[in-house]
């Protein structure tokens, strides 16, 4: 007898969902097992325990293994073939080990094996393809089929040609597409899958240097686009991305092979994007997208370019604050790892100042040459001054060994700086340790939120001195992490780490008896 609980559709369906969580989480065959067991108990449980078992795939090989011809060709000829003949058999058996099914001289399919090939394709959901050797099989498919008429995600990796049976994927109920190569057919794509929300260009093997994305109108008619990851828009396309008001996240990478002429961009427009990510080799293509656009609703941005040079830097940082996101942007994070010219102008490099407009910015990430050159008391303060809301900091010079200068930030304007924020958790900076400016025992402040401080450091002289500074201070502290230096400079903070170590048992332990004292 069954419990009346059981009867219901809802309740069913709950219970079955966290069957097949287990599955995803412990990767293991039981929950298969389980919901392959479920399905065969009653009629009531069929429906929704299958819809389960075959609404992630990997591949087409599942659903290649219906076909009765061939199953012993995938499976190895498994004595359990009448099991694996039966509906949710491809849970229960996995392919031998050893090579991998090889289709390349095999027919392809019948009508009849075509109907067995479909039997289980509309509960597909989600689906991962990454090898195309077994797309001949389904050759005989008529045009307008689609395989899959509830496909909410799709991912074809690792597959640079799949052009010629794209479109027996495209189902009209596609939310997300990953693609690794731009389609001659994109628009058809974009037309038959007007629901889609979320597109993914990625390249891999030798299409990684892809064109940009040109000549084109076909973003205009992704009216629910939310997110897109692709190469190098053109001019053209970026007028079209600024048409679509359900988009949020627009990612940019890879390799820029026609950077933008003086006559592309000639007015300006909004983007109304949460969040913006360039991964490129030009800055100058950077710059020229946020120069000529509006960015009103900009929560994020995320930038990581091969080189940099101080003066892009300048122009980077000053278009990303004209950009009108200063009442928006929360998160920034800007990367240069290769090596730049050193400018003989000798202006001064202040890139922090650039962002002081970003009143609400709550994570600051800059790892940029001679992002910290002039970086002392009175610019950390205006900093603070400016991010009341601050909750990590991080300014990493990589090339500081080639520009040697002594730091300029001392503990006095450190903690000057921090009664001002007193969010902040995360904390990366170069300090001068050398000369302590403050005296713990006289002070009474302590920031009690900075759980993390990575500081960047030539040496420390007095490490007694430095330890009982930062213990008596920041509490929430248990070791400094060193950012650049030498073996000695290493082992001197790790001499500081062990005395934060000893303060901080000492006071436990002092605690502990001050506490049984007053028990008693």
């Amino acid at each position: 007898m069954q419990h009346r609980a059981l009867l219901v559709p809802d309740v069913l369906l709950v219970i079955f969902e966290h069957v097949n969580h287990e599955k995803i989480s412990s990767r293991n065959s039981w929950s298969r097992k389980s919901l392959a067991a479920l399905a065969s108990t009653c009629k009531a449980f069929h429906e929704p325990a299958m819809d389960l078992l075959w609404a992630n795939m990997d591949g087409i090989e599942p659903l290649l293994g219906c076909v009765t011809r061939l199953h012993p060709m995938i499976y190895g000829g498994d004595k359990k073939h009448d099991i694996a003949m039966h509906e949710f058999s491809r849970q229960l058996i996995r392919r031998p080990e050893g090579q991998p099914f090889c289709s390349q001289s095999v027919d392809p399919l019948s009508e009849h094996e075509t109907r067995q090939f479909l039997r289980h394709a509309a509960r597909v959901r989600s689906i991962s393809i990454s090898r195309d050797s077994h797309f001949h099989l389904i050759s005989a498919l008529p045009i307008e089929t689609c395989i899959f008429p509830r496909l909410l995600s799709l991912a074809l990796v690792r597959i640079l040609h799949p052009t010629k049976y794209l479109h027996l994927f495209l189902s009209p109920t596609l939310r997300c597409c990953v693609l690794s190569e731009i389609q001659p057919d994109l628009k058809v794509l974009l037309t038959r899958c007007v629901a889609l929300e979320d597109l993914s260009i990625i390249p891999c093997g030798s299409s990684r240097e892809l064109s940009p994305l040109s000549n084109s109108t076909i973003f205009c008619l992704c009216k629910r686009l939310v997110n897109l990851r692709c190469p190098p828009l053109d001019w053209a396309a970026w007028k079209d991305l600024s048409m679509l008001p359900t988009l949020l996240t627009v990612w940019i990478h890879g390799k820029v092979l026609h950077p933008f002429g003086s006559d592309d961009f000639n007015l300006a427009l909004s983007l109304k994007v949460t969040d913006l990510y360039f991964s490129v080799d030009s800055a100058a293509y950077i710059i020229a997208v946020m120069h000529n656009f509006e960015l009103p609703s900009l929560k994020r941005v995320k930038i990581n370019v091969d080189t940099l040079h101080r003066a892009e830097g300048d122009l980077l940082l000053r278009a990303l604050s004209q950009c009108k996101s200063c009442q928006t942007l929360e998160y920034v994070k800007i990367f240069a790892g290769g090596l730049v010219v050193q400018e003989l102008s000798g202006s001064l490099f202040t890139p922090i100042r650039q962002l002081f407009c970003f009143r609400q910015l709550r994570v600051l990430r800059l790892i940029l040459p001679y992002c910290c050159s002039y970086l002392d008391n009175d610019l950390l303060f205006e900093a603070m001054s400016s991010w009341p809301h601050i909750r990590s900091l991080e300014l990493t010079d990589l090339h500081r060994d080639l520009y040697p200068r002594s730091p300029a930030v001392t503990f006095r304007g450190l903690f000057a700086a921090l009664r001002l924020c007193p969010h902040l958790q995360k904390l990366r900076i170069p300090i001068d340790t050398e000369h302590i400016d403050i005296d713990p025992t006289t002070e009474s402040f302590q920031h009690t939120s900075l759980q993390s401080l990575d500081l960047d450091s030539p040496d420390v002289v007095d490490v007694e001195a430095v330890a009982r500074t930062i213990f008596s201070m920041l509490p929430r502290i248990h070791q400094v992490n060193q950012i650049l230096g030498g073996r000695h400079c290493w082992k001197n903070w790790q001499k500081v780490n062990k005395r934060l170590e000893t303060f901080k048992s000492s006071s436990v332990l002092g605690h502990q008896i001050i506490g049984t004292s007053s028990q008693s």
